[in-house]
């Protein structure tokens, strides 16, 4: 296989700004490497066999560690779930559970964790997501029982206010908020740009039962991710309950086909565009989902809306310093969210009904065979990645 070929075909027709972004930080180590290639993961999957075997259920698809974090669900509450579908679809779960477990070991290796300890964090993380599975119910991860990283990020959200998340973000011109547009975190959009965002945002507020809380104040292109650096994104300064400090902010992703589109078997729902399937998946696997969530249209382009909160952050993964116990009661929580999402989709258009999930969880057999698999996963993306970082080198991604 080709690997800068497939990488550079993948990303073709992206914007340049932020795909120069996306192919640097995918330079940066091998987890970056396989947060910026969802696309080749599943190709080499492919090669491997791919695990098929598996009941088919509503997957996430970029299962890995940084794909969890904290927000505010549209009931206002504050939730740590999965939070990113761009992928999700309809394929066997040991897709998700390979892509996470491959991520694990990737992870482990750049933070030095030992050998020993790594295995053992993933046959933790299989034991639990199967003792989950086994029992047939989802549920949702409890601030008050929440524990190690896990707890520590849901404490510091108390700390957080809305003024201090805008001041992030913005900058004050005469008590009126305007973006930072400052290449870290957004950069300039062009005049049309700004005006197709606008003109979209005053024909939704219309159909909301408060359109002025929605009058846009500013728009600029939003940097955000690895993998998605590139796709038309846009985050939108809105008066919300007013200026200066009750302003609110809006991120608008242009939605593209699932990574996993070229490897699926199993017949998929007519969705009438991809922002559909990634906001219906979204609400069917998560406890709640995130304030706002919706398919739009801008022009011809299907794109996901959804606010940003000063309660959302993702899980940041680090593990040097970390202690052993503290290490397993992470995995143990992100094998319980993995196995309650797919609990949360069984039988719905297709998808394997609980019963099903249930009678394969309790075996013992494809537990060794997807630990297996996961270590060839994680050597194949340290070998990609190896590849990319010689091409990247010699210039292959500088346009």
């Amino acid at each position: 296989m080709d690997v800068v070929a497939r990488i550079r075909a993948f990303n073709a027709g992206r914007e340049p700004d932020r795909l120069r972004m996306k192919y640097a930080l995918m330079r940066h180590d091998a987890g970056s490497f396989l947060r910026g290639t969802c696309h080749l993961f599943y190709d080499r999957l492919a090669e491997l066999g791919s695990f098929k075997a598996s009941p088919s259920a509503w997957i996430c698809g970029d299962l890995h560690l940084e794909n969890f974090g904290s927000f505010k669900g549209d009931n206002r509450l504050v939730y740590f779930d999965i939070n990113d579908f761009d992928e999700a679809a309809l394929a066997p779960l040991g897709w998700d559970l390979l892509r996470f477990m491959a991520s694990l070991q990737v992870w482990c290796a750049r933070a030095n964790v030992t050998a020993v300890d790594t295995r053992a964090l993933v046959a933790s993380f299989i034991a639990v997501y199967a003792s989950t599975v086994s029992l047939g119910k989802a549920y949702w991860v409890e601030r008050d029982l929440a524990e190690g990283s896990v707890r520590d990020l849901l404490d510091a959200l108390d700390a957080r206010t809305r003024s201090a998340f805008l001041d992030r973000h913005t900058r004050l011109v005469d008590r009126r908020r305007v973006l930072l547009v400052d290449g870290r975190h957004a950069l300039a959009a062009s005049d049309s740009k700004r005006a197709m965002v606008s003109a979209f945002m005053a024909d939704f507020a219309k159909a909301q039962p408060r359109p002025p809380f929605y009058k846009v104040l500013d728009v600029a292109r939003r940097i955000a991710g690895t993998g998605s650096l590139g796709v038309e994104r846009y985050v939108v300064l809105v008066e919300g309950k007013g200026s200066p400090d009750g302003n609110y902010l809006v991120d608008l992703k242009e939605a593209l086909p699932s990574a996993l589109a070229p490897h699926l078997r199993a017949s998929q729902p007519r969705w009438h565009d991809e922002a559909e399937r990634i906001v219906t998946l979204q609400r069917r696997t998560q406890a709640v989902s995130v304030a706002f969530l919706q398919p739009a249209f801008l022009g011809k382009r299907a794109f996901v809306l959804r606010g940003m909160q000063p309660a959302e952050d993702r899980l940041r993964w680090g593990l040097t310093g970390q202690s052993g116990s503290k290490l397993a009661k992470l995995v143990a929580t992100l094998a319980g969210l993995a196995a309650w999402a797919h609990l949360r989709g069984s039988g719905r258009d297709g998808s394997a009904i609980t019963d099903e999930l249930v009678d394969f969880a309790r075996r013992a057999k494809w537990r060794t065979r997807l630990t297996e698999a996961s270590q060839a996963c994680a050597q194949q993306v340290w070998r990609d990645a190896a590849t990319y970082n010689a091409a990247f080198d010699d210039g292959a991604f500088s346009a």
